[in-house]
């Protein structure tokens, strides 16, 4: 699995100064924090609300397998409001994290943002059919249906 390292001054302040290393996540990882983020409708199972915030940090701690002995990143501190670590800090975590884990520009869209009633999922351009186990092709849109004769 691929690794970054960053070594950080104390331009982000002296509790944040020293060695950070960063490892790719699974995928498997990766999926089970977006799921647990993430709210789908029970109905139409589109995203009804999606905690970017959560699955960021979630991702950067994760991803984060070393720093300084004070430990000055943690779970809280990255999703605190009031004491949360400085906004470059958190850009430069979000841009490694990302970067190792492939998060791409489409897919933070689709976390950040509410299914607002449209489909979140896109479309294939591929009008081709899968074939059956037999071998033959079965496109749905022209089978027919057959009646059922029910026994009285």
């Amino acid at each position: 699995m691929r690794t970054e390292t960053v070594e950080i001054g104390d331009e982000f302040g002296i509790e944040y100064k020293g060695k950070y290393i960063f490892q790719e996540i699974s995928w498997a990882k990766r999926s089970r924090i977006i799921q647990r983020q993430t709210k789908y409708s029970q109905i139409t199972g589109q995203v009804v609300k999606s905690d970017y915030v959560a699955i960021q940090a979630e991702t950067i701690l994760a991803s984060l397998k070393e720093q300084p002995e004070n430990k000055p990143i943690s779970l809280e501190k990255l999703l605190s409001e009031e004491d949360g670590i400085p906004v470059g800090l958190g850009e430069l975590f979000s841009k490694i994290a990302n970067r190792l884990n492939g998060l791409t520009v489409q897919e933070s869209r689709f976390l950040s943002e509410q299914s607002e009633g449209r489909s979140q999922t896109q479309r294939s351009r591929s009008t081709v059919s899968a074939k059956t186990s037999g071998g033959r092709q079965h496109n749905s849109g022209n089978s027919q249906r057959k009646r059922s004769k029910s026994s009285s």
